[in-house]
């Protein structure tokens, strides 16, 4: 293995751990790239919630991406398995497993993500993207999940 492979592994870990453990929101921030070029995104719909389907740009986008977040779901359980790492690309993709609640209904749904994580050369995010089930987010939020 590698040393860039490790390292990017290990900044990976972290990023994530970050979400597992349900660290404050700053210490998630602090996982980002200080540069200008940060993008978050996760896919979907933009008609289905407020955070699918468009880019979060910059660290102020970062941090509306997360308070968006925030403000409408929990998660509990959650964990990360299957690493996959690109050296060549700074880039490390991982699933992930949580249980998600839309907080103004109250439904709840178990799910499987795929984060996509690009990082810079000093191993800080510059572009998140996330893979999710946004129908059931979108049932949740119309408190439609059986």
């Amino acid at each position: 293995m590698s040393s860039k492979y490790a390292l990017l592994l290990t900044a990976a870990r972290s990023f994530c751990d970050a979400f597992a453990c349900q660290k404050p929101f700053g210490d998630i921030l602090d996982h980002f790239s200080s540069s200008d070029n940060i993008v978050c995104v996760e896919h979907g719909l933009q008609q289905l919630a407020p955070f699918l389907g468009r880019p979060f740009a910059g660290l102020d986008g970062a941090k509306e991406y997360f308070t968006v977040i925030a403000d409408l779901l929990s998660y509990e359980e959650m964990r990360f398995s299957h690493f996959v790492v690109d050296t060549e690309n700074l880039k490390v993709s991982v699933r992930g497993h949580a249980v998600f609640t839309w907080k103004s209904t109250g439904n709840s749904w178990p799910e499987v993500f795929t984060y996509m994580l690009e990082f810079d050369d000093q191993l800080k995010v510059k572009v998140y993207e996330v893979w999710a089930d946004t129908g059931a987010a979108y049932l949740a939020s119309r408190g439609e999940l059986s």
